[in-house]
């Protein structure tokens, strides 16, 4: 079960956050809207291949990943977009998707949009495109350890 293994991490870690089933939805903004979020709360997983290497990019549902700055930020050219079929298999326990924005978990390095840092509350997949939790910011910064980037953009 793919919450499981979040709801264990954050129990162990004696942090607090709810569990919201949803009806089914597929980007972060109908899952916003479906469980009556705001979008700037609700956050996205975004998988990018940095200089050949998978990282994992968090940012609000209402935002993208401004490319350009995020290679001037990194000081490469090598930054890209990674395609589904190429990340899917680093999170078995996860939806297609789904996958919640604790890198960490899978060993894997960790960006945060510096926008979200101004966050009380954030809310993200919890491995399902049926089930979403509710936590903290301070906590998941706490318990993630991302590196803040002013990497994103509003959405047109």
């Amino acid at each position: 079960m793919p919450l499981s293994k979040l709801i264990q991490y954050l129990d162990d870690n004696d942090k607090k956050y709810v569990v919201i089933k949803h009806s089914k939805a597929y980007t972060a903004q109908e899952v916003a809207a479906s469980a009556h979020i705001p979008g700037k709360d609700m956050v996205k997983a975004v998988m990018l291949k940095i200089d050949g290497d998978m990282k994992m990019a968090v940012l609000p549902s209402t935002h993208q990943v401004n490319f350009e700055l995020l290679k001037d930020l990194l000081e490469t050219d090598d930054v890209e977009l990674a395609a589904e079929d190429e990340f899917k298999t680093l999170f078995p326990d996860c939806e297609p998707g789904a996958m919640p924005p604790f890198g960490n978990l899978y060993d894997m390095d960790t960006y945060v949009a510096e926008t979200l840092t101004d966050n009380k509350e954030i809310a993200f997949n919890a491995g399902t495109h049926k089930e979403l939790v509710k936590m903290s910011y301070s906590d998941f910064e706490e318990l993630v350890q991302p590196k803040v980037l002013s990497m994103a953009e509003k959405q047109m």
